[in-house]
């Protein structure tokens, strides 16, 4: 993938990613201990929805704008609130201009005794990112290579927390290199939550990244895709997908809820579809 974050922010990438991403934060709040967030690949912290790169590309209007204009049941919108109501307090009421990745919603989830770690080596992403996040002294923006703050910063002295992994896929061996880096991480910090992202555009990729996984044992590990079209045409994004080691524990039966209402917004075509299995643990197959 050829990526800018600018051209795709509030994409229905995003708004799959963002809303798991939220519902794990919610369940680390309900307890008083601290946690940490480790965001890998963070990006420039909040995009211009109406700036050029947002809407040459367009994909937030059939992503978050959709979401934004859509009605959902009542168990469903509780459950997307921790996402959707960040993006509506940087908002003016019936107005979407502004979206926040994923640092941007951890920092409003964060309570005064957590703490976030955001990479990003790209310079010019890497000075905004510190420019939005600024004159949070629960926050530390890094200019690294997420790859390497990935193990790096854990085990985190909270001890509880999420790592969340959003690599480019710009780059060959990308999918061989996250399931190499994720056995690394669990063995190095075997109770974290570890959520890494994946694109899909057709199945070969995505299913051997799971059969790598799969074999790595014994945390429990579950995966959740979303796919908003057809598989046939393999230079498109047609879906993403996220696997999380030692998911919360209500985390399933959320996405159970939260995912057939998402994808009958999203969806593009009749092909349309999501999944919610375990890799590992749990009722792995």
């Amino acid at each position: 993938m050829n990526y800018r974050h600018d051209f795709h922010a509030g994409s229905f990438a995003d708004v799959f990613k963002h809303a798991v991403f939220c519902r794990i934060l919610d369940y680390l709040r309900q307890k008083p201990a601290a946690f940490r967030v480790i965001d890998t690949h963070a990006g420039s912290g909040l995009y211009n929805l109406a700036g050029d790169e947002a809407t040459r590309g367009g994909e937030w209007q059939d992503g978050i704008g959709r979401v934004m204009a859509a009605t959902f049941s009542a168990e469903a919108a509780a459950l997307l609130a921790p996402y959707l109501d960040v993006i509506g307090a940087l908002n003016a009421p019936g107005k979407l201009r502004t979206y926040p990745g994923s640092p941007a919603l951890a920092r409003a989830w964060l309570r005064p005794q957590d703490r976030l770690i955001a990479c990003e080596l790209e310079e010019i992403a890497a000075r905004s990112l510190a420019y939005h996040l600024r004159g949070d002294n629960r926050i530390k923006c890094l200019a690294i290579d997420g790859w390497t703050g990935w193990t790096a910063y854990i085990p985190p002295v909270e001890r509880r927390g999420i790592v969340l992994v959003d690599p480019a896929f710009e780059q060959e061996g990308e999918y061989r290199r996250l399931a190499h880096e994720f056995a690394a991480a669990l063995k190095k910090w075997a109770t974290g939550i570890h959520a890494i992202w994946y694109p899909i555009k057709g199945r070969p990729e995505p299913d051997a990244l799971a059969k790598s996984i799969r074999k790595l044992g014994p945390a429990k590990i579950l995966r959740a895709e979303l796919t908003v079209s057809t598989l046939a045409d393999p230079s498109r994004l047609n879906g993403s997908g996220l696997i999380i080691a030692n998911p919360p524990w209500t985390l399933e039966r959320d996405l159970s809820v939260m995912l057939p209402e998402l994808l009958r917004v999203l969806r593009r075509d009749d092909k349309a579809a999501f999944r919610v299995d375990w890799l590992a643990g749990e009722r792995a197959t």
